[in-house]
């Protein structure tokens, strides 16, 4: 069963509005957005991101699982996983101490459907929670990974402060992120795709263009490379790195607490 942890009260940390895609919505009103998105989303979610990124996600996934040097009895939590694609794949690796993570509970329930399809009964433990306001202890977590979640957070600086606060001293922070392109003669076929294509799939194989042109406009949205490396070091998650992916379309971060 999910377990639903979430503290309700956010602070305003000084600010009314923030972005949802193109547009200024207030601080709390956003994370209502998006959940309303992803559970709209969850039942083609996997699906539409083969179709969408022709499977290269799975490609990307795992250039950030083989980053791990998972050890026995190392703690993970995957932030925002909700449909288990990294989980999964760290099980089958032989890591049975996982937590994943989720705001949305119907992403959690498809993740929990899949590990049960695979016969993966124990191992993971699936949780609702805030990247903002994570339901766990100071320093619980070795690892902590998440993948396409940290452009839909509300605040982006305190989702950083979060993963900071729970990882252990020497923990390890892998964050897997749409980005921002490297090739300048790309970026208009890009920006082709992405907000003309991308919604016209979303309707014709979802039904739910709305959603996928909100995708669409988060990727835009969110820090370029060198500009989220600031940030994560702002959290005080220390020795920054990142490895651009498929021309910059995505990128990995990498930073250790210190």
């Amino acid at each position: 069963m999910v377990q639903i942890m979430l503290k309700q009260d956010k602070t305003q940390r000084g600010q009314s509005e923030t972005h949802f895609g193109f547009k200024n919505v207030s601080i709390s009103e956003k994370s209502l957005l998006v959940r309303d998105v992803f559970n709209s989303v969850a039942p083609n979610y996997d699906l539409m991101n083969d179709i969408m990124s022709l499977g290269i996600h799975r490609l990307w996934k795992n250039a950030l699982i083989n980053k791990l040097n998972i050890k026995q009895n190392t703690r993970l939590i995957d932030v925002g996983g909700g449909t288990g694609d990294i989980a999964l794949k760290l099980v089958e690796k032989g890591n049975s101490n996982i937590v994943v993570t989720d705001i949305n509970t119907e992403m959690l329930k498809v993740g929990q459907n899949r590990a049960i399809d695979q016969g993966i009964i124990n191992g993971i433990e699936w949780l609702g929670g805030d990247a903002e306001q994570l339901p766990f202890k100071n320093s619980s977590f070795d690892i902590y990974t998440t993948a396409f979640c940290m452009r839909n957070v509300t605040q982006l600086d305190q989702a950083l402060q979060e993963a900071y606060r729970i990882l252990k001293p020497g923990g390890r922070f892998l964050c897997l992120e749409f980005s921002h392109m490297i090739i300048p003669s790309l970026t208009k076929l890009y920006d082709s795709y992405s907000f003309k294509l991308l919604p016209l799939m979303g309707q014709m194989f979802a039904n739910d263009k709305a959603s996928y042109q909100y995708l669409a406009e988060s990727i835009r949205r969110f820090p370029k490379q060198e500009e989220f490396v600031a940030l994560i070091n702002k959290s005080g998650l220390e020795k920054i790195t990142y490895q651009n992916l498929s021309c910059g379309i995505v990128a990995i971060h990498s930073a250790w607490k210190i």
